[in-house]
């Protein structure tokens, strides 16, 4: 990528981190429509008990999540010999389309469906458009280069997803999916139209990247990534009725709690890219300690509106802190199927999207409150650290067992 001058490389980037931005809109813009979602689509019960309308309306994450899920490595494995750009311009075509679904469904079982389709594309893509991103800016800036595709969707949280949230509230919800679709629309035409190709790996295939999966570690780190991030969307899952119930504000506070999410996740996901290329191992297990505390706060503060929007920035930053070092962490684990690695992130960030989603509208459904999926992701979070902890203990004494054997074949020599 010597050959590109300085404005085509940063044209070419910032259409990249546009597909992150447009994502995150489709993924979170759902988190602040809840109840709007919940009274046009499940009316009866919402008449009955907005709550537990709500809680079930959560099923729209809890679904996208899961298509996360199954997309990202069946799609990273049958497109291992694709062009880089080629796959990203088709991945952003799926978006699109499934997005223009998701608007037009009549019915909230289809509307799950067309979620469901619309996210199959969501973690292929930033494998895909990560590595393309860290192509372009060179050797070294392999987590600098997630983070500036991954910055698309902070900045998402920080200026889209308020600004859709509040059409959607002003116009309609389905108003805010087809205006989401029109941004993958452009997102396809910037990428066409900016990013230079890059072939696939020169050994890729599909065996290839569905061998990532007999390491252990991969296993592992995506525990980590699944149970250990799921706090986030326990808690951001349902900041519209924390904000409107337990702070006691309008419904049109809520764009700009998301702001303050959007806020702190920029700023995480910037200091986490540029962390994690200098030491890995204190980004991860220091950031979940951070993590931890953040949402310690949020469960102890978030019913005054100071302590709800101040605790909603630290979750965001400390949440995506860890974004762009677990990316790096796979991706390490699984040195050979680099696609595959930076997939599997997404999938297990998304079980831990469907995982927080799901056991947050548990606890509400049970009546012990809004404030309490905090308390489930301060739980959650614990769990990931350990694992973290348990994950680099394993690699050192790898480490350690592989330099015992060289050094007697060493000797020998």
């Amino acid at each position: 990528m010597d050959h590109l001058t300085a404005s085509r490389r940063w044209t070419a980037l910032l259409a990249l981190a546009l597909g992150g931005f447009a994502i995150g809109l489709t993924e979170f813009v759902a988190m602040g429509l809840l109840p709007d979602i919940a009274r046009n689509l499940l009316p009866s019960l919402y008449e009955r008990s907005s709550a537990r309308a709500v809680a079930h309306g959560g099923w729209m994450i809890t679904v996208y999540a899961l298509g996360v899920v199954v997309g990202a490595p069946t799609i990273a494995a049958l497109t291992a010999r694709v062009p880089r750009k080629r796959l990203v311009v088709g991945l952003l075509a799926l978006f699109t389309l499934g997005t223009v679904a998701s608007a037009l469904a009549p019915t909230f079982e289809l509307v799950l469906v067309a979620r469901f389709v619309a996210a199959l594309p969501h973690g292929a893509y930033f494998g895909a458009a990560g590595l393309l991103a860290a192509a372009i800016m060179g050797p070294g800036n392999q987590a600098k280069g997630f983070a500036i595709v991954l910055g698309g969707l902070t900045a998402a949280n920080l200026v889209g997803v308020p600004a859709i949230t509040r059409l959607g509230q002003t116009a309609s919800w389905r108003t805010a999916y087809m205006v989401i679709a029109l941004m993958f629309l452009l997102t396809l035409f910037a990428v066409a139209a900016t990013v230079p190709a890059v072939a696939a790996a020169v050994d890729g295939s599909p065996r290839a990247e569905l061998a990532a999966f007999r390491a252990p570690q991969v296993w592992l780190v995506a525990a980590v990534a699944a149970l250990g991030f799921a706090g986030f969307f326990a808690i951001d899952s349902y900041i519209a009725p924390v904000t409107t119930h337990v702070a006691g504000l309008s419904t049109g506070a809520v764009p700009w709690v998301l702001v303050a999410v959007g806020l702190g996740m920029t700023v995480g996901n910037a200091a986490g890219g540029y962390f994690s290329d200098r030491d890995l191992r204190r980004s991860i297990l220091g950031g979940f300690v951070v993590f931890i505390a953040a949402m310690v706060v949020f469960a102890l503060v978030a019913g005054s509106t100071t302590g709800l929007f101040a605790g909603a920035f630290l979750i965001g930053a400390s949440g995506l802190f860890l974004g762009p070092a677990m990316q790096s962490r796979l991706i390490s684990v699984a040195p050979t199927a680099q696609l595959m690695g930076a997939a599997v992130n997404q999938s297990a960030m998304n079980i831990a999207n469907s995982l927080g989603a799901a056991l947050g509208g548990l606890v509400i459904a049970r009546g012990w409150g809004y404030v309490a999926p905090a308390w489930v992701g301060i739980a959650l979070g614990v769990v990931g650290l350990a694992l973290a902890a348990v994950s680099f203990a394993v690699e050192d004494r790898t480490t350690r067992r592989a330099a015992t054997v060289r050094e007697p074949a060493l000797a020998r020599d």
